[in-house]
């Protein structure tokens, strides 16, 4: 466990790293060689940065975002959680690990212990969730749903 007191330090970016970053948050299947291009540097010295940021754990890896709602996941929904003493937090973050359709969980400061992001077929699905699988979790005191009907956005942190 981390010591509160202690703050990582901040990797050192210049303004080639914050270049490299926009381009490559925006499509990480760019060809290293055109990031290069549009940097004005060689393709090793892109190849040579990127792995940089990777090490110093300023991106990780890349991925491929499923879309939900193509696999039939058109619920979705956001819980808080209330727990019976704050110290089942570890225990209910497990339970709720085992669960597939959760997609999200945060400890949180405010009303709720513990916040979540639920993907479920259809409203039917998610009530069945609710109540054959998240009220059987020792530790919750008791939840509260949120049903998204449209999401607006979604992006990453800027940089600038």
């Amino acid at each position: 466990m981390m010591n509160q007191d202690y703050i990582e330090p901040l990797p050192q970016i210049d303004e080639l790293d914050e270049k490299i970053l926009r381009l490559i948050t925006k499509n990480a299947r760019i060809p290293f060689l055109e990031v290069a291009r549009e940097c004005g540097v060689s393709g090793a010295a892109i190849h040579q940065r990127v792995q940089r940021l990777l090490n110093l754990g300023v991106v990780s890896g890349s991925e491929f975002i499923v879309n939900p709602s193509k696999l039939g996941y058109n619920t979705c929904a956001y819980m808080g959680i209330y727990l019976e003493k704050a110290k089942y937090h570890t225990k209910v973050a497990e339970a709720l690990r085992t669960i597939p359709e959760i997609v999200e969980c945060h400890y949180t400061t405010g009303q709720y212990a513990i916040f979540i992001k639920i993907q479920t077929k259809t409203n039917k699905h998610l009530k069945k969730l609710i109540d054959e699988d998240l009220q059987e979790i020792e530790g919750i005191a008791r939840t509260e749903t949120f049903i998204s009907l449209e999401m607006d956005f979604k992006r990453q942190v800027a940089i600038k």
